[in-house]
């Protein structure tokens, strides 16, 4: 990965995240941020 392609999707991966707290108050970030978390502790069960 090119240092210009990780740029373009790391900013792409902020306006994201900045469109979904300006139209849903951060619902969706937060919502994808606690699945997350749940899915890591399964994983460290699993381990």
């Amino acid at each position: 990965m090119t240092n210009t392609l990780a740029i373009g999707l790391g900013l792409l991966v902020l306006g994201g995240l900045a469109i979904d707290a300006f139209l849903t108050g951060s619902d969706g970030f937060l919502f994808l941020a606690s699945k997350l978390i749940e899915l890591l502790d399964w994983i460290a069960f699993w381990r």
